[in-house]
């Protein structure tokens, strides 16, 4: 594997890293910016929801830029940003560092999967995807980890070494386009197609009401199996853990089966084991539950990511943003809509996006041929 090609894959790894680096530093962050943890939270904030709205434009503005030159200036912009976290005098600038963090990253995210898309043969994406994939859960795991331990010294500390690698992947780059685009012929409505609008909303369903739930989950460890924190947070990691050692299989099987067939089957699969999240008697068997929905989480995810990258048209960049754009915005959507369901029935916390999902899916999938239209 060249190195260009290898970091694609650091590059998933470092993007949710980077937003979730603060989410076990907030009481240090607060004492050193003189404010609660409760108010340190907003750091993780302050990088999802830039992140999220830049994307909606970025992958088109990327492939008419240039997809290299685009992810370069990026990774940049996120060592600047990254350096401006550790020196921001005030909580106020702190939080425009993060900000920028965030927008630098969507700016890397959608193009990275493009240019992963275009250096693999067709019958291998699926694969490939799995390993990116994979990267991307294992940054997102590890950051929590990574971000406490540098905090017992100096949370400044995880700052800078995020600074270095994005540092690095600058220099490195990314696998040189195969051919320009003419600045014409990326218009931005050649993203929002109508079966890019429904791959999005299985992405937004997919973490919206399965992946995303670790809050839920968390209440119901505490409220029925009285779990402390220590043995609680082991339990929640069971999602992200599978999700990392399948994700490769679930590539293949992506690859042999076919995007369509695992999307659905991670939708049916995932709506089935959150049920059983709410429904079961004993923690064994909702640890058990939680952590297999990470495999059906990684197929809606894989699979949506192939559909997406195998679309008809030339705006791989574009299409792949607005996607994930829509899949976060999903996700930063059910802390708010769901614990009003759970607090007034537990049991209907977990069947109603159980059900959402399991059943909206199969009617959102796009139309081969039909939806790829531009309006």
């Amino acid at each position: 594997m060249s190195l260009r090609r290898a970091g694609l894959y650091l590059g998933g790894f470092l993007g949710p890293f980077g937003g979730g680096v603060t989410t076990a530093m907030l009481p240090e962050l607060g004492t050193s910016y003189g404010v609660s943890p409760g108010t340190a939270s907003a750091s993780l904030t302050a990088f999802l929801l830039p992140f999220a709205a830049a994307m909606l434009v970025s992958g088109t503005f990327g492939e008419r830029w240039g997809r290299s030159r685009t992810v370069r200036a990026a990774y940049v912009l996120y060592t600047l940003s990254s350096l401006a976290c550790v020196l921001a005098p005030t909580w106020t600038l702190f939080l425009g560092a993060r900000a920028l963090q965030g927008v630098a990253n969507a700016f890397t995210t959608p193009l990275l999967m493009a240019a992963l898309a275009a250096s693999v043969a067709p019958e291998a994406l699926g694969r490939a995807l799995g390993w990116y994939g994979s990267l991307q859960a294992a940054g997102q795991t590890s950051a929590p980890l990574v971000g406490g331990l540098a905090a017992e010294v100096d949370w400044h500390y995880a700052f800078y070494g995020v600074a270095a690698v994005a540092l690095a992947l600058a220099v490195v780059g990314i696998p040189a386009d195969e051919r320009g685009v003419a600045r014409a012929r990326v218009p931005l409505r050649s993203a929002w197609t109508p079966g890019v609008l429904r791959l999005g909303l299985i992405a937004a369903l997919g973490w919206g009401c399965l992946a995303s739930l670790g809050f839920l989950v968390a209440l119901r460890l505490v409220d029925v199996f009285t779990l402390d924190a220590g043995p609680r947070g082991l339990a929640l990691t069971g999602l992200g853990a599978m999700g990392i050692v399948t994700a490769r299989l679930v590539g293949a099987g992506v690859d042999r089966l076919g995007a369509r067939r695992c999307v659905l089957a991670g939708a049916i699969s995932g709506g089935v084991l959150l049920a059983g999240v709410g429904l079961a008697p004993v923690l064994w068997l909702l640890v058990a539950c939680w952590a297999l929905a990470g495999i059906s989480s990684q197929l809606i995810l894989v699979g949506v990511n192939a559909l997406v990258l195998t679309r008809e048209g030339g705006n791989r960049g574009g299409a792949v943003s607005v996607v994930q754009s829509i899949r976060f915005f999903g996700a930063a959507a059910s802390p708010a809509a769901l614990p009003p369901v759970y607090h007034a029935d537990p049991l209907a916390g977990f069947l109603v996006p159980a059900g959402v999902l399991a059943l909206v899916t199969p009617l959102a999938l796009p139309r081969p041929g039909v939806d790829d239209r531009t309006p």
